[in-house]
């Protein structure tokens, strides 16, 4: 398992170019942001370039997949965010689904994700690009959002069937929604292209908390799995540089 700063988070009081420096001094392989067509393109190419750091995730288009109407809208961003991993370099993208709809049925829903994920995954045959789509909590962070169970998002890249379209299992979400983080993650490993890491209560330092992530990181380790697991919290018991510090060493 590799790790990724998410800048959007952690390092979120910097510029991606300072982070991106940042990652490097500390001894980080990679980093991730939410961004996905608006990147600020060429100041992260060059921050990467001078330090030789990795992208390994970057925003795809987000929360307009539950209905049919915006779907036009959700291709032209992914489209975009395609073009910008070209110049960046990353092989992942994230897709989140959107806030549920009221006053459409949850199998209407449901319907209209597949359907504009395989839309997405003729946009991404060929280019050796991953889709993840992330299941949100909606207990603590996210109220009203559509997806929260990796029960369903497994079930809806079932549906899609494409190689090119996998599930972002994100540790911390899961944890508030469904538990059993070890089983649900090692029985669809070969459908999770993505992992994000948070420590629960407070989505804080992943060394502090309920979630054994060194127990947690050794069941992904067995299956196989040499992706990334973003780090995509918000220090609250120490101060950035030292919880990055921390958090690498606890890994280690």
């Amino acid at each position: 398992m590799k790790l990724s700063i998410c800048l959007n988070s952690v390092t979120r009081s910097l510029s991606k170019p300072e982070a991106i420096h940042l990652a490097k001094k500390l001894g980080y392989p990679a980093v991730e942001f939410w961004e996905g067509a608006n990147a600020p393109v060429d100041e992260i190419k060059q921050a990467l370039t001078e330090t030789g750091v990795s992208l390994a995730c970057m925003g795809g288009s987000n929360n307009l997949l539950v209905d049919p109407s915006t779907r036009a809208q959700f291709l032209d961003g992914l489209s975009a965010a395609i073009a910008n991993t070209k110049i960046l370099g990353t092989k992942n993208l994230i897709a989140t689904t959107g806030q549920a709809l009221p006053d459409i049925s949850r199998e209407a829903q449901h319907e209209s994700i597949v359907d504009g994920l395989k839309e997405a995954a003729k946009l991404l045959e060929g280019t050796g690009l991953t889709l993840n789509l992330e299941p949100l909590n909606v207990l603590v962070n996210h109220k009203g959002h559509y997806l929260a169970s990796s029960i369903e998002a497994f079930e809806i890249v079932r549906k899609v069937a494409s190689p090119n379209i996998k599930v972002l299992f994100d540790i911390y979400h899961q944890q508030i929604t469904e538990g059993h983080l070890i089983a649900n993650i090692t029985a669809n490993i070969d459908l999770i292209g993505h992992f994000h890491v948070a420590g629960n209560p407070g989505r804080g330092e992943p060394y502090f908390g309920e979630i054994n992530y060194k127990e947690v990181f050794k069941a992904i380790d067995a299956t196989g799995y040499k992706g990334y697991a973003g780090l995509e919290y918000w220090p609250a018991i120490d101060g950035m540089e030292e919880s990055l510090t921390k958090t690498l060493e606890y890994y280690a």
